[in-house]
């Protein structure tokens, strides 16, 4: 029964498209000619009942079926009926025998074709033992078919007087040493026309046939001494081993047409060793028969064992090369360690994995000694404990590559022991783990920063609750105070956890804290793009919030033709403010208080030769400001908070037109490989943690905001 690749292969040779009749009728022209061309040269040595001692024709035709396929079947065929008649009209055959010929030699054709083309599939090629054999077998069965047909025709439609059953003999040995000979000649040509050889390779082999050449002349001209018997075996032998060694099995093929070239041709021509005068011309056609079978044999079984050797050469060393690819990508190395003799053998990736030089050698004491000494003793016992009731360990170590990287390598290995429980060798992988142990320690960082980022927003959210009571008022507005600005603290948490805490663009964060009370119409932002680091996006949030309150309840928010204008602007080099350190004092005109109850904010307000973030707020188009409010605790966060926790200034006016407020914060520019964007984070000595904002008490008292 056919597998599913033979099946598919023969459906898709037979629907090839490119295979038309003239195809078919160009391949029969060219076939006739050659068979015929064959036939006419084997029917000049002819066996005593009239049957040709050597039918090459056969092997013409049953090659080209074969190498072709089932495409070229009518062409062969019809090429080969034509030729048949052709060839045997020329001789002594009349013209039913020259059909009867024709038809068995068509037949045989096919027969060994279809054999072939069933139990192997198609393409076909002798770089297989069991193809070989196939195709002496495949030979065997159709000439011995076509054989019965053939000594039926001498019997019937020409002058024979050797029994039938010698003649079918004659017939099959012909046609069965004609397709062994030449067949494999064609097979192997298109098999090199589909997959070249090298261009070296294709030199050696020409060279080596030429050789061959030479050696069967020698043995040609030999003479007929007893010594001699030996000498074409010690001539031919080397030089066929070395082309079935060396070549594609086409070279063994046409070796094999050499020397069967010779052989017929010296006992055809009555010279050399196979055409000795004195022997009888059954013995000789018998020799001849026998040498070119044994020749024949010898190089297509040499060629396919020596090509079954290169395929599997090419496949281990395929699938090393897997191996090693996928070791190299998982950076995992493979070692066996002798304990006897102390080496180690590694694969092909260690040197990439452990940083050495892999044309140096690296025993397993330059392996120990490069372990980090903190796990050295903890590597070392481990090993020491191996033993038969456990023979396992997997241990995880620092490695100091020679270039000074220090890796983690994680080992598993397993121990053999002889009979007696020695420890004979460590066969096992090496893993780097390098990238995993700091992504380990990346986490654990991520979780404590985690866990310190939800108890800073606790104690900030505490904090304010706590500052807010103490301005008064009903319950009720309290809550909804509190309500929104937790809600604001959360949008400002919602815009870092979507950029995993990397900073927030300046922009998104503005439009987010205008959004519950202001919209494209009656909100102007502009600016370049800046990404704020957490601790400024927390607290700007909250002074914007602030703001955006104060404007939705009595500023320019209130009004139809009201409007806010957000912009802001990177200002390099020296500023104008010269740097202030430890407290900034307010005015009784900024507090809204007496002289007496000044207050002051501790910290770093800016340094002169650092560039400087500054934040325009302008409220257009709203009521007017009668007066200024009282500083409660929305105007205390706005103008305490930046400078508390950033080292920034604040500048907040309630002018008659509109209240306005400029904000500076000090920042170092840090480019992060995006044109435009500025990453900023606070001046050295100011506190850039989100858990500053816990210990920030703002004082002051609620008004308006």
């Amino acid at each position: 029964m056919l597998n599913p690749r033979v099946r598919g292969e023969r459906v898709d040779a037979a629907a090839d498209p490119a295979w038309g009749w003239g195809s078919s009728l160009w391949l029969a022209v060219v076939v006739g000619c050659v068979y015929t061309l064959a036939a006419k040269m084997s029917l000049a040595l002819l066996t005593p009942d009239g049957v040709a001692v050597f039918w090459p024709a056969a092997g013409v035709a049953a090659g080209t079926l074969i190498a072709l396929g089932p495409n070229a079947r009518w062409g062969v065929v019809a090429g080969t009926m034509v030729a048949t008649v052709v060839a045997n009209l020329l001789g002594d055959r009349n013209v039913v025998s020259s059909i009867v010929f024709a038809l068995c030699n068509a037949g045989e054709a096919l027969l060994t074709a279809g054999i072939i083309e069933r139990y192997f599939g198609w393409p076909f090629s002798l770089d297989r033992l069991r193809h070989v054999l196939g195709l002496v077998g495949a030979a065997a069965v159709a000439t011995a078919v076509s054989g019965i047909g053939g000594a039926l025709g001498f019997a019937l439609f020409h002058d024979a007087s050797a029994p039938i059953f010698v003649t079918w003999q004659n017939w099959f040995a012909s046609d069965a040493l004609g397709i062994v000979t030449i067949a494999p000649l064609v097979i192997g040509l298109a098999s090199a026309a589909r997959k070249p050889p090298a261009r070296g390779e294709a030199i050696e082999g020409l060279v080596a046939l030429a050789l061959l050449i030479v050696m069967s002349v020698i043995v040609v001209a030999l003479p007929q001494e007893s010594w001699t018997t030996i000498v074409p075996i010690a001539l031919l032998f080397p030089v066929l081993l070395w082309i079935a060694a060396r070549c594609q099995p086409v070279f063994a093929a046409a070796a094999a047409f050499v020397v069967t070239l010779a052989i017929v041709g010296t006992t055809t021509i009555g010279i050399g060793h196979f055409g000795a005068p004195g022997l009888p011309m059954a013995d000789r056609v018998l020799a001849a028969r026998a040498g070119i079978v044994a020749v024949a044999l010898c190089a297509y079984v040499l060629a396919a064992l020596f090509a079954e050797r290169r395929q599997h050469e090419a496949a281990l060393a395929e699938s090393e090369a897997r191996v090693q690819e996928a070791l190299t990508a998982g950076a995992v190395s493979t070692f066996v360690w002798d304990a006897g003799t102390g080496l180690s053998q590694r694969s092909a990736n260690a040197a990439q994995i452990l940083g050495f030089d892999p044309r140096e050698a690296f025993s397993s004491s330059d392996f120990l000694a490069r372990v980090h000494a903190d796990d050295r003793d903890r590597f070392e016992a481990l090993t020491r404990t191996v033993a038969p009731e456990r023979p396992a360990y997997t241990a995880t170590f620092r490695f100091q590559q020679p270039g000074g990287r220090e890796a983690w390598l994680e080992e598993t290995a397993r121990g053999e022991f002889d009979a007696m429980g020695r420890l004979l060798r460590l066969k096992g992988l090496t893993l780097d783990v390098t990238a995993r142990k700091r992504s380990e320690d990346q986490q654990r960082q991520l979780i404590a920063a985690l866990e310190q980022r939800v108890k800073n927003l606790l104690a900030r959210v505490a904090m304010v609750a706590k500052d807010m009571r103490r301005s008064g008022g009903s319950f009720d507005a309290y809550i909804q105070a509190l309500d929104r600005r937790i809600q604001s603290m959360a949008d400002a948490h919602a815009l870092l956890g979507q950029n995993r805490w990397d900073g927030v663009d300046l922009a998104e964060l503005v439009r987010r804290q205008l959004a519950p009370a202001a919209t494209d119409a009656n909100a102007i932002l502009s600016g370049p793009n800046v990404t704020l680091p957490a601790a400024a996006t927390q607290a700007l949030a909250m002074v914007l919030h602030e703001l955006v309150t104060n404007a939705a309840a009595y500023g320019a928010l209130t009004s139809p033709h009201g409007r806010v204008e957000v912009s802001w602007s990177l200002q390099h080099g020296p500023q104008q403010r010269e740097p202030v350190l430890g407290k900034r004092t307010y005015s009784n005109e900024e507090t809204g208080q007496d002289d007496d109850s000044k207050k002051s904010d501790p910290g770093l307000l800016g340094h002169a030769d650092e560039g400087m973030l500054s934040i325009q707020w302008r409220e257009l188009g709203g009521p007017a400001v009668a007066a200024l409010p009282v500083a409660g605790y929305g105007v205390a966060t706005i103008r305490d908070l930046i400078p508390h926790e950033l080292g920034g200034t604040v500048d907040l006016a309630f002018a008659p037109g509109g209240v306005s407020c400029e904000i500076q914060i000090p920042l170092t520019a840090v480019r992060d490989g995006h044109a435009g964007i500025i990453r900023k984070s606070p001046p050295e000595g100011m506190p850039s943690r989100p858990e500053a904002a816990a210990s920030v008490s703002l004082p002051g008292q609620h008004a308006g905001a």
